[in-house]
């Protein structure tokens, strides 16, 4: 299956893919993948804008150190992607910024 990703994998075995959505494009993966491995392999190269600069980020370390990857996972905001694993039809987005504060 072609995509936009500078990743490459072993082809997905479809018994065992599972889909997600990110930013509202359906994308299958496997069920071990992170989240944050899921939005590289989809293709998207930014996953959110700093708050302070603007600056694009995208996931980085990979083990939860730098929060680079920080989505919104069906409605919850700040989730380190890294360190989730993707599951059935989980709702991925991309974030700008900080989440809203709490009134």
């Amino acid at each position: 299956m072609p995509t936009d990703s500078r990743f490459n994998r072993q082809p997905i075995r479809e018994s065992e893919a599972i889909q997600v959505s990110i930013n509202g494009k359906k994308v299958m993966v496997q069920p071990n993948d992170s989240v944050a491995a899921a939005i590289l392999l989809s293709g998207v190269d930014v996953n959110r804008k700093t708050p302070v600069s603007g600056k694009k980020r995208a996931p980085y370390c990979m083990m939860g150190v730098c929060f680079d990857c920080l989505v919104r996972v069906n409605g919850e905001e700040n989730i380190q992607g890294c360190m989730v694993k993707v599951e059935a039809n989980m709702d991925i987005q991309t974030q700008d910024g900080t989440r809203q504060a709490i009134k």
